[in-house]
């Protein structure tokens, strides 16, 4: 009785998932708390309580940041899998982001501090998130039809964490400072490392004595040594370079960093697909079903580059051309980050039920066809932000020399908003649906890793757009909005244009 309780103890699945879902939440509190304030953090004056860095510096910043964080799951994978185990990769990472919170907050005092705790984030979030992922995995055995509903319940402890995040640390850092509003995000790290040291290993130990795991969570896949001293490599190689940065030997121009990753990942994907096309491992039906991929590797890319400006972009209009006051209360900046969670909580169960209605009378859209509609509803978002900023930008009046511009209302992002997480919603999850669909058998994991290299290029591209929000370039607001509409049309025709011939290579009429 007690192994059956243990097994379906956190409404109908097994008992472990609960401080998962738990871990999870706090997780991303501490990460989408901060990612609100980022760019607002940076690009406000020293007076106002930032670093009082140029908007396109502060935006490439975030590029790179939230683009080196998806990069660094493939090699902090890798190294739970052949060294560390799952256990101590969660532990390892939760410790490293707490590390990088407590130097975010040190760099009150010295400035470097705030780039050094951004690297610690990001090495940590490398260990943490693929492996508390594969966590959720290990409590099913093979087969069974909760899997599915299980790791929807841990999407929704993410998107609780993304929802109340930039409305708390926003608040605090209105009202008394962004080092404050950025600390409270890393109290969120804090209580995450308590969630998983004192419940999660606690509860998974319980699991796996009484009921087993599908897989070993304390021990690697299989341990070579070796991983061992490229880690402490790693390490030395930090330091130094940290050194470097320190004494001034060494100064980094983000924006250029973000373009060149920009250039380096691109060349480095296409080297890559053209390796698997005559990898003989490979059958030919799967090289085929690797055309696809490309394709959708590609708009994929396209469409995050879009759906990443939140933090960038579409905060820096909020605080400079949005009328945020409603009934004398002006709503902080950051709070217009949690919408995008907010809707998701509202509209994936429904959108899951219209895939399932339409599939029951036989009118289900295909794959492609849903990434299509991803990157139409996309296009729409923006259109609606060209809109405003066309506003702004012809508002414009001179009193004693100097130009003044009218704000919109705050209507104008939340609709937009809207649009883009339907976006989201029609093609992030059919993405990775997709990966696991038409990757070749031997190569799964290496493939839907390099999905995710998708989502890094769009936010190194993203980050470089950011920058352009401005009240000196006003004027070109409206063409920045615009030249992404007309881009994610234009993917969401070529992909369109080419679905059929593709499904006739494949000898399908859907993926």
């Amino acid at each position: 009785m007690k192994e059956k309780n243990l097994d379906k103890a956190f409404l109908g699945h097994p008992k472990p998932l609960s401080s998962l879902f738990s871990l999870e939440i706090w997780e991303r509190f501490s990460y989408y708390g901060m990612r609100a304030l980022l760019v607002l953090f940076m690009s406000a004056s020293i007076l106002d309580g930032g670093l009082g860095l140029s908007r396109e510096y502060a935006s490439a910043v975030v590029g790179v940041f939230a683009g080196s964080l998806y990069l660094a799951t493939l090699p902090g994978g890798y190294i739970a899998d052949n060294y560390l185990g799952q256990k101590r990769a969660v532990f390892l990472g939760a410790i490293i982001i707490a590390l990088g919170h407590l130097s975010i907050a040190l760099s009150y005092f010295y400035s470097l501090m705030f780039y050094l705790g951004l690297v610690f984030i990001v090495i940590g979030t490398g260990f943490f998130k693929p492996c508390s992922s594969v966590m959720v995995g290990m409590l099913y055995k093979k087969g069974d039809s909760r899997r599915d509903a299980g790791f929807t319940l841990f999407y929704m402890g993410i998107n609780i964490g993304a929802l109340i995040a930039p409305i708390i640390c926003g608040f605090f850092s209105e009202h008394y400072g962004y080092h404050i509003g950025l600390g409270i995000g890393g109290l969120g790290m804090l209580v995450a490392l308590a969630v998983f040291y004192f419940k999660t290993i606690p509860s998974f130990e319980e699991f796996e004595r009484e009921f087993g795991l599908s897989s070993s969570w304390k021990e690697p896949v299989r341990k070579q040594e070796f991983v061992k001293y490229l880690l402490i490599g790693f390490v030395l190689i930090l330091a130094f370079f940290v050194a470097l940065c320190t004494f001034g030997v060494l100064v980094l121009d983000p924006v250029a960093i973000a373009t060149y990753m920009t250039i380096i990942i691109a060349l480095a994907s296409l080297a890559y697909f053209i390796f698997l096309l005559f990898l003989p491992s490979i059958s030919l039906d799967e090289k085929k079903g690797l055309i696809p991929f490309v394709v959708l590797f590609v708009a994929s890319a396209f469409f995050w580059s879009v759906f990443e400006q939140q933090p960038t972009t579409y905060n820096l209009f909020a605080k400079d051309f949005m009328d945020r006051t409603i009934f004398g209360f002006e709503i902080p900046t950051a709070w217009f980050q949690s919408l995008n969670s907010l809707f998701i909580l509202i509209i994936a169960p429904l959108l899951s039920f219209l895939w399932l209605f339409l599939a029951s009378r036989k009118k289900d859209l295909d794959s492609m066809s849903k990434f299509v509609l991803g990157l139409v509803f996309a296009g729409l978002s923006f259109l609606i932000m060209y809109f405003a900023a066309s506003y702004v930008a012809d508002s414009e009046t001179f009193l004693d020399g100097q130009s003044s511009f009218a704000k919109v209302s705050s209507l104008w992002m939340v609709a937009s908003l809207f649009f883009l997480t339907i976006g989201e919603l029609c093609l992030s999850p059919v993405g990775m649906s997709v990966m696991t669909k038409i990757a070749p058998k031997i190569l799964q994991n290496q493939v839907m890793g390099l999905f995710f290299v998708s989502i890094s290029l769009g936010n190194l591209v993203a980050g470089l757009i950011g920058g352009g929000v401005n009240l000196e370039n006003i004027k070109n607001l409206p063409d920045i909005f615009m030249d992404c509409v007309i881009m994610l049309f234009i993917v969401a025709l070529v992909v369109l244009l080419i679905k059929k011939p593709i499904y006739m290579l494949l000898k399908t009429d859907k993926i």
